[in-house]
């Protein structure tokens, strides 16, 4: 069995949603090298050596039993893997993310391919500055002077800035600093599957609306004027009730809770199903009621075409819903876009799951979490 190391390492970013790059960046360095032992805060700084939009650097240590050229060749693949196209040219350019080995223990390494400790880190104050807050008395093996001397010394007088976001080990700890979590679609769009799938992976409470034993829906299907408005009246006050209940009992052993509704598409639905006075009077109700809820820290969409959505109602085979048309389901996208429009751009998120099977495909599983993280991680 090899000898576990302890690695340091840099990463910077100054390209597209920043504080992502740099959170997908500590989730795949986990996933291939080892035990994320400590994260730094996160430093804005001016680019270096270059005109550049501001980088965003943070420093990380890692327990990996994997060696200094398996490091170096793990760091190249998750910069590739995020888009990262290294150029031959000389001079530093804009990037979305910079990976460095730092330390590999205390070993001191140089060979053609690689250069360790990294002969430029105590020039850098955006490197020692986030590396003194998890390794400050760590000792330079060549230089012979630990962090918290090398920073005192570094010539570099760039302004470097402390900000307020954090980095999380895995997206489990990221997903819990929320606490609720809305999965919103369509009919047959696939929101409780993957809310189900969400918080099984990740520990959530999960929240499921219960309508199977509604009397009004069948009825409602078959003779949508006649039973439009008990059917909107009683969904209404059941969603109230158990969404009011799941959402303000937490459970403390779980991180954060994921619903696969939200209240609010009572709105969405009886705007379509009913008249202009039922509509009336439904709204007051709502309205005095949606006060008292727990909105949702962010609000996930799925947009699923509705050929799709068609044949996911027939492969599921609930009776009641066989008779729902093409135009129904359109006008339900058309309420969704339209509350969507309003509400604020930071907390919601709509996802094309035309062309995705997070079901069977974890690549698409995995596409669909990572959005969801660029969307909390918006700087």
């Amino acid at each position: 069995m090899k000898e576990a190391k302890t690695i340091y390492l840099s990463l910077g970013s100054n390209l597209g949603n920043k504080l992502f790059n740099l959170q997908r960046a500590v989730l795949l360095l986990k996933k291939e090298l080892g035990i994320i032992l400590q994260i730094s805060g996160v430093y804005k700084s001016p680019s270096w050596g270059f005109e550049g939009e501001d980088f965003m650097n943070a420093c990380l240590s890692l327990e990996t039993q994997c060696t200094a050229v398996e490091v170096l060749h793990i760091i190249l693949k998750v910069e590739q893997e995020m888009g990262r196209k290294r150029v031959t040219e000389e001079g530093y350019q804009s990037r979305n993310i910079d990976i460095d080995l730092l330390y590999y223990g205390s070993e001191i390494i140089k060979t053609d391919e690689l250069t360790v400790p990294h002969p430029q880190m105590h020039l850098r104050r955006f490197v020692l500055k986030p590396l003194a807050d998890i390794a400050p008395q760590f000792y330079h093996p060549v230089l012979g002077k630990d962090t918290r001397n090398l920073l005192q010394e570094c010539r570099d007088r760039d302004n470097l800035i402390q900000t307020n976001y954090k980095l999380y080990a895995s997206r489990e700890l990221l997903l819990s600093q929320l606490h609720l979590v809305a999965i919103e679609g369509n009919i047959g769009a696939g929101k409780t599957t993957l809310a189900r799938k969400i918080a099984g992976d990740h520990n959530a409470k999960l929240v499921l609306e219960r309508f199977a034993d509604n009397p009004f829906l069948p009825k409602f299907y078959n003779d949508q004027s006649r039973y439009a408005f008990p059917l909107e009246m009683s969904f209404l006050a059941d969603r109230y009730q158990q969404f009011t209940d799941d959402t303000t009992q937490f459970d403390l052993f779980k991180n954060f809770m994921v619903s696969d509704y939200d209240i609010y598409k009572s709105l969405i639905f009886a705007q379509i199903t009913l008249q202009k006075e039922e509509f009336k009077l439904y709204r007051k109700m709502f309205n005095f009621m949606y006060k008292e809820v727990k909105k949702p820290d962010i609000y996930i969409f799925l947009y699923q075409s509705t050929d799709r959505l068609l044949e996911n109602i027939k492969k599921r085979g609930r009776d009641y819903e066989q008779g729902i048309n093409r135009e129904y389901l359109e006008k339900i996208n058309r309420g969704y876009f339209d509350f969507l429009k309003g509400f604020p751009h930071r907390q919601s998120l709509i996802i094309d799951i035309a062309d995705l099977d997070f079901v069977d495909n974890k690549a698409d599983y995995e596409l669909i979490l990572d959005k969801i993280l660029e969307q909390v991680l918006k700087d």
